[in-house]
């Protein structure tokens, strides 16, 4: 029975593989919408600051979207439409800029202050730990200064 189940999930997997259209490009003639609209969303509008290209309405977004579009039915990666963009325009209109000289801190330096904040978060949790541990040792009230502080308090009543 499982095994049944097994090869049953595997031949869906399999089948959604091969039956997606996003698996598919096209191989000629115009691009579709969608294959525009994926390389514009990592390329930003040259009017309006930070707002991606794919969700701009603007008449210079659509101009690009239809450059784009141009570009993929020469036959253009997507790779290669970002450079031919960031030639003309600069680097700026790029969502990710590229790894190479320092816009490789971009993609290092976040992870690296994630895991420099968890250690350094452990390890204070650690010594608050000990300290905590270290307060339980404190010396206690003198058990004859209790009996006497209870004793005027009670003839005082």
């Amino acid at each position: 029975m499982r095994r049944l189940a097994v090869v049953f999930v595997l031949s869906l997997l399999l089948a959604a593989c091969v039956s997606s259209p996003a698996a598919v490009p096209t191989v000629q003639g115009t691009p579709s919408a969608d294959e525009v609209n994926a390389v514009a969303k990592n390329l930003y509008c040259p009017v309006c600051a930070n707002v991606p290209l794919d969700v701009c309405g603007t008449a210079a977004c659509a101009q690009w979207r239809g450059q784009i579009a141009e570009l993929l039915a020469e036959g253009y990666s997507e790779q290669q439409v970002y450079d031919y963009f960031a030639a003309q325009y600069g680097q700026s209109v790029l969502a990710l800029p590229p790894a190479r000289g320092l816009n490789w801190l971009v993609y290092v330096i976040p992870p690296l202050g994630i895991v420099l904040a968890g250690f350094l978060l452990g390890r204070n949790l650690a010594r608050w730990k000990q300290s905590a541990a270290g307060a339980a040792d404190l010396p206690t009230v003198d058990d004859d200064y209790a009996r006497s502080l209870e004793e005027e308090l009670k003839a005082r009543r």
